[in-house]
């Protein structure tokens, strides 16, 4: 039996709806592996800091800014989130400071100052984590360090390979795996179709930036990195939620603290938190590198 007319049209019409859609996702795609560079200026005056800038295997130059403290405190490199930049780890960056503690704070590749090609949600950022930790070793031998990574910097802390040679590790907002990452995001802003999207976003990986999607789950790398740890996490978070969280937190080796912040979102915890979050970050690291 011959198809009709209007058969014929109904299956043209989702046939060009299917590919407008799938040049929809692909643009997106696009636009989220995009780089965020634009220029940082000079650093905040009460900061104390120099520019420093160090090479990567990612193949970017980082540039960021470094704070000396005081001799045997301990250095703490601080690590942005996806789209940010070394100005959004400032004031954690002065209060460190206040404590006495080295401080670096950089931008990862293709983002801020250091020029990359693509966004690479821990690839290729987890090489500069390394390499931001090479760089304060040699500035500071001797001296612990400890990384505070945030959302994308906590992922590419635990994705680091071989495991981060520091003492300490502060994570917060950190995603267990990419696929969670995308699916939650999606699911927040167009609902259940949304998360219907999601392997359509995570199998542009391959092709665009020549990652498996498996090698971006830091779930699987939290039970490798054995120093002490101390996850942060927001009970309203929807970009990395509550139970994704303390998945991540059940399936960390020891030793490890989780705290869950009431009523915070996917947002700038010691922003939230204040002084209480001053309090704890302070408390566990004097803990962890004494």
């Amino acid at each position: 039996m011959k198809p009709t007319r209007r058969q014929k049209l109904l299956g043209a019409l989702l046939i060009a709806g299917i590919i407008l859609g799938g040049i929809f996702i692909w643009n997106v795609g696009g636009v989220l592996v995009a780089p965020a560079n634009h220029p940082i200026g000079k650093p905040p005056a009460k900061l104390h800091a120099q520019p420093v800038e160090f090479p990567s295997t990612s193949g970017a130059t980082l540039h960021g800014w470094l704070v000396a403290g005081r001799p045997g405190k301990g250095v703490v490199v601080l690590m942005h989130g996806v789209h940010a930049n070394r100005l959004s780890l400032v004031a954690r960056a002065e209060f460190l400071a206040r404590a006495g503690f080295a401080v670096l704070l950089f931008d990862f590749q293709g983002h801020g100052e250091s020029i990359g090609q693509t966004i690479t949600f821990g690839h290729l950022e987890s090489r500069d984590a390394t390499a931001a930790v090479t760089f304060v070793r040699a500035r500071f031998p001797g001296e612990r360090i400890a990384v505070l990574g945030i959302s994308l910097g906590a992922a590419s802390a635990l994705l680091a390979e071989p495991p981060l040679p520091v003492s300490a590790m502060i994570l917060e907002s950190a995603f267990p795996t990419i696929y969670q990452a995308t699916e939650d995001r999606l699911a927040m802003r167009f609902g259940v179709l949304g998360k219907l999207a999601t392997p359509l976003l995570t199998c542009q990986l391959k092709p665009r930036l020549g990652i498996d999607p498996d090698d971006l789950k830091p779930i699987q790398h939290a039970g490798k990195i054995t120093v002490p740890k101390f996850f942060i996490a927001g009970t309203a978070d929807r970009d990395t939620t509550m139970a994704e969280s303390q998945a991540l937190f059940a399936a960390a080796a020891g030793p490890k603290q989780l705290w869950l912040l009431d009523g915070a979102a996917h947002v700038d915890m010691h922003a939230f938190a204040g002084v209480e979050y001053e309090r704890r970050v302070l408390d566990f690291l004097a803990q962890s590198l004494n």
